[in-house]
Formats: structure tokens, sequence, C-alpha cells
């Protein structure tokens, strides 16, 4: 019989196809053209939203992989977590979701139930309702969801429009696929797994209910593009992110990680996609590594107005301890990201 996670040549976030690889190809599927699709896929956000009405829209997101986890309970809130999270990330409220499993044959149903109970109890914290869903047979265990939320038209915040002058906050530690990369090979003791685990399964849920009382004029969440991917997606258009990467925060023992070159695949192919668009030449080789990482149901990255950051901060903290001030918007300079 199959162990659950041996079968799995790659998981998480880290399994996502590379932007490079997908860059112009979107561009050529043919498409209908439709006014009331607010946000379809042409800016790379992190969920379609479709108005019905004058005041407000339905958002959709559909997220699924392999595990990066033994526990298959675990793992099924790791990925329900994840698939909630774009909802989350553009000010949502998800209302139900399907469930999207591939499973293998001959491997032991328990462990499809295991997976499942844990989407469940994860779908169950966030007030939302499991609807049904698809399964098939697969070499690889793969589960995720299709969730669908409402949005009011008012309070859409996309990926990509920040202002000049605001400040940047992220939610959660960076770091969660090199931890897994030291787990597999004995560095990661019990403790900093667990933080990071921890961290996957946490829900969006409370810093998205929060950012929704502040002048927040873009959000995205961290995942398999790493902080850079989806930081450069974010203000590459029309401005420039200055970093402090002294500021990030990082999971427990990552820095050494990243300097016992734990680096991932997925990691590897962040680093060809963005090329020479962000200089690094002052940032060490470690945290260029962590910079580059595929995060699992990562943090949000939110850009708000300068006068009310420290006040959403504040209270993003009560629940997000780990969240933090890294950076600001500016002008556009010659590159989308200045690293400090």
């Amino acid at each position: 019989m199959e162990n659950f996670l041996s079968s799995c040549t790659s998981g998480g976030c880290g399994a996502k196809i590379g932007a490079k690889d997908l860059a112009g190809l979107l561009q050529e599927i043919p498409r209908k053209k439709d006014d009331r699709l607010l946000v379809g896929f042409d800016t790379a956000d992190d969920a379609a939203v479709y108005q019905i009405n004058e005041d407000q829209s339905l958002i959709s997101t559909i997220d699924f992989f392999s595990p990066m986890v033994e526990d298959p309970k675990t793992f099924g809130k790791i990925a329900a977590a994840n698939a909630l999270s774009d909802i989350y990330a553009m000010g949502g409220k998800p209302l139900y979701a399907l469930n999207i499993v591939c499973f293998p044959e001959k491997m032991d149903k328990k462990y499809l139930k295991e997976m499942l109970t844990g989407g469940a109890e994860k779908i169950e914290e966030a007030n939302t309702v499991l609807a049904g869903g698809h399964s098939i047979y697969d070499h690889e265990p793969k589960y995720g969801l299709a969730v669908t939320g409402t949005l009011s038209n008012r309070k859409i915040i996309n990926n990509n429009t920040p202002k000049e002058k605001d400040v940047l906050l992220l939610t959660k530690a960076l770091g969660v696929g090199l931890v897994q990369s030291a787990v597999r090979v004995g560095l990661a003791d019990k403790e900093i797994e667990k933080a990071a685990l921890f961290s996957m399964q946490r829900l969006n849920k409370d810093a998205s209910e929060k950012l929704k009382q502040y002048d927040v004029h873009a959000c995205t969440d961290v995942t398999g593009f790493g902080f850079l991917g989806h930081l450069v997606e974010m203000v590459e258009k029309d401005y420039t992110a200055v970093v402090d990467t002294s500021l990030l925060p990082l999971l427990p023992k990552v820095y050494y990680f990243a300097e016992e070159y734990l680096a991932t695949a997925g990691g590897q192919r962040n680093r060809e996609f963005l090329g020479k668009k962000v200089p690094l030449a002052n940032i060490a080789p470690a945290m260029q590594e962590i910079l580059f990482d595929p995060q699992t149901s990562g943090g949000l990255l939110i850009s708000v107005a300068a006068d009310k950051a420290q006040d959403l901060l504040s209270e993003i903290q009560k629940d997000d301890p780990q969240a933090q001030m890294i950076g600001e918007i500016v002008k556009k300079e010659d590159a989308p990201i200045v690293l400090l």
C-alpha cells in the first residue's frame, strides 16, 4: 500500500506551473468579452469577479495541489485554507466550496477520508458551506477547492492597484517551502515543522475582515510565485516597492536552511522568471532564496495608506503577531522592486 506522501513528486504551491511557462500563453486563449466580468485572468489577480447587480458581485476561485506533508488531515486543512485565501485577499466573503479530489485507486481510502475531513473542518472554521465536489482516480493524491463568495462592488481590492506613499504589510512569516525541504532531509526539528504547519493552516480570514475597515489600495496572498513574484505583480506596471529585507518576518531557522542550499525547484522557477527585473547584487544569497521561496497558504501582502498603516497593523497583530511593516510604494524607478 502506498504511503500518502511518498507517491508525490512535488507538493503544495511549489508544484505550481511557473509564471515563465504561463507568460503569454494565457493571452492566446480565445475569450468572450463581458462587461460584467470586472476581474478576469488578464491581470493575474487572485480571483474572478463577476457583477450581478449594482451593489454586489460574485467572487470565484479554484486552487488544488498534491501533498507536502505526511498527515492527510493536516494536508486537507492546508489545501482548504490556501484555496479560501484568494477570496480573502480581494476582500470577499466565501459562501460555499466544492471539493476537487484526485486519488490513487490502490491507495488506502482511509487517507482520502482524513484528507476530506481536514478540508471540511477548515471550511467550517471559515463559516462556509461545503456544497459538493468532483473526484477522479489519479497517480497522485491531489486536493483543493473551488470557492464562490460575494463582494461589494465598492470594495473590490485588486492585486495591482497600490498608490504612491502606501506602506506595505505582510501578515505571515516567510519560509514554508524551505522548512518543508529541511523536514525532508531531517534538518528541521518538530517545533520548527509545527510552526510552519500552523502558519499554512491558518486562515487569512481575520486579517481580511480588518483590512476592509481601512484605506487599503491593493492586496494579494503570497503563494507559489514567492514573495518577490507576487510583489512584482502588485507594482510592476506603475510603481516601485522599496522593501527592507531585515523587517521581513521569517519562520524559525529559515535563514540557516537557505544557507544550507535547501532551495526548491519552485523557487528556482521563480528566480528564472523574474530574471533581472529585481536587482539582487546587495542581497545575500540566503535571503535571495527566501524571497523566491514558494509559499503554500502564505500571508496577505497589503498596500495601505501610510496614515492608516500602523492602526491596521496593530489590529492584524492581535491575531497574527508575526505581521510586520516591510516597505513602501514610491514613484516608478528603474526596477519594480528595490531591496535594502
